[in-house]
């Protein structure tokens, strides 16, 4: 019955190609859908058809066949990152046809035609499949951002909170960028305002067997602990231990340069630390999705420092591309300041929108 449905999903797929419609998926219970696929991430297939306003989304793991002519940015569990063309073989496994190194800078040379299938080829389990990218879209299919907001107003002593939390991010085939900002702002009647702003920009660069280099500019001011700016240049190496439709799980290790100004009359300071950081997504628990990474940064430079930043996210998504977060993000050190205390943390709800 099920080569009966990639046969079927076949000829649907020839049948349609004149109506500008050249993707196609099968499902395990039967259903066909004929648009264009957009990408896959986090087990979640996405596909635009003309014959809905919303695109389609559905799980990776109840597909049974898949073909397409576009071209994608293509990773495995193991690691592995390709440029090329999918199609199923059988209800189970697909034909990755991927250009070679070679090939692309011919291609880039216009020596071959992007409609040039790759000289490699590898069949692998459907589920082996983590992400998929449609690289046809140019720019813009590459881009990731998120927006965050939050507002309280309380009457006794007039309290007024607003907060942001914002992401934007670009992926390309070797490597990706990254950045966030979160900010607070807490004012009461006859109380100094409490301010407290944390950013970063992070450059990844993968290499094989899901190794990754590092390179993370990092700031926090929070008046907690009497910071006006903590600036850190990180500089690592890091591995995924745990990479599926699921969920993944990485760690990592390096260096980072610590540069510290204060908001009283305290001498600013510099020290260099290492660093060690585990981080762990999971998205494949209903609507909910949870996202939490922890740093530790013992000190090489101050004998006895200890710090330690922890971040932990839960989104429960109501609408397509609306959710709800709660958010708390900690950070502690063993040698703040004086005047200023050791740990400083926040717990955020907010209602943000993805691209």
């Amino acid at each position: 019955m099920r080569k009966f449905c990639l046969l079927l999903l076949l000829i649907f797929s020839i049948s349609v190609v004149g109506y500008g419609q050249t993707d196609s998926l099968v499902f395990k219970n039967k259903d066909i859908i004929v648009g264009e696929i957009k990408g896959m991430d986090r087990g979640v297939i996405t596909i635009e058809t003309d014959y809905s306003d919303k695109d389609f989304k559905a799980k990776w793991e109840d597909l049974i066949g898949i073909i397409s002519k576009t071209n994608y940015l293509i990773t495995l569990t193991d690691g592995r990152r390709f440029n090329g063309k999918i199609k199923s073989v059988s209800d189970s496994e697909i034909q990755i046809n991927y250009y070679t190194p070679e090939s692309l800078i011919r291609i880039k040379k216009k020596e071959l035609s992007e409609e040039t299938e790759g000289t490699e080829f590898l069949i692998v389990p459907l589920t082996d499949v983590v992400f998929l990218n449609a690289l046809d879209e140019g720019f813009w299919s590459r881009l990731s951002a998120s927006i965050d907001l939050g507002w309280s107003l309380t009457k006794a002593n007039n309290l007024r909170t607003f907060n942001v939390r914002s992401g934007l991010g670009y992926l390309a085939d070797r490597w990706k960028v990254g950045s966030s900002f979160n900010s607070l702002r807490s004012n009461q009647d006859e109380v100094e305002a409490t301010k407290r702003t944390d950013a970063n920009i992070s450059f990844v660069f993968f290499l094989p067997k899901d190794f990754f280099w590092l390179y993370d500019l990092t700031f926090l001011s929070n008046t907690e602990q009497l910071i006006k700016s903590r600036v850190g240049n990180k500089l690592g190496i890091g591995k995924y231990l745990l990479h599926t439709n699921k969920s993944y799980l990485g760690f990592q290790v390096g260096a980072n340069l610590n540069n510290e100004q204060y908001l009283d009359d305290t001498p600013g300071r510099r020290s260099g630390e290492a660093f060690l950081g585990s981080e762990l997504n999971l998205y494949d628990i209903g609507d909910l999705s949870l996202l939490s990474n922890i740093t530790a940064y013992p000190s090489l430079s101050e004998k006895g420092r200890f710090r330690t930043d922890f971040k932990l996210d839960v989104k429960y998504e109501f609408l397509e591309d609306f959710y709800v977060n709660l958010g708390t993000t900690i950070n502690y050190d063993n040698r703040p300041v004086e005047g200023a205390t050791s740990l400083d943390y926040i717990f955020q709800t907010t209602i943000g929108w993805s691209l």
